[in-house]
């Protein structure tokens, strides 16, 4: 019994970890079509894995920016993600490829159609498309892509 109690109680933080949102990540400053932006930056694996989880709120125009390791077909799911999010696939140079609307608590991964997705950006359901921004439109003040070379 004892044992079991001990395993328990050194598995606790993480199985706890589970179930909270990460704490807020750095952010930065975006701007598309004019329109600032203040995203948070996933650009590490388990920053990436966690995204959004158990977050019950987002800012009217904040969000969460995903630097990928390398450019490449990109897909996102929705596990433990109560907040109704659209993403915007993005190219190394900034130009927005496509848009998705996320359902909340989805298991199934949303996959993007291009080939060559470096960033996504994660926004409340329905922002992009409120202030005009669509598949084409460039985003400004991205970080360096580890993998782009100009």
């Amino acid at each position: 019994m004892r044992a079991v109690t001990f395993i328990l109680l050194l598995l606790s933080p993480i199985l706890l970890a589970r179930e909270a949102a990460q704490s807020p990540l750095p952010a930065i400053d975006l701007s598309i079509r004019g329109i600032s932006i203040r995203a948070e930056v996933a650009d590490e694996d388990p920053e990436r894995q966690a995204g959004l989880m158990f977050r019950t709120e987002l800012g009217k125009d904040a969000g969460m920016l995903f630097v990928m390791p390398t450019v490449g077909p990109a897909s996102f799911w929705m596990k433990n993600t109560p907040l109704p999010l659209s993403i915007a696939y993005i190219s190394p140079a900034g130009r927005i490829l496509e848009i998705h609307d996320l359902e909340p608590h989805v298991d199934k991964a949303v996959r993007s159609t291009f080939q060559n997705i470096a960033f996504a950006l994660e926004m409340r359901r329905g922002w992009y498309s409120e202030n005009g921004v669509f598949a084409g439109d460039t985003i400004k003040g991205l970080p360096p892509h580890p993998a782009r070379r100009d």
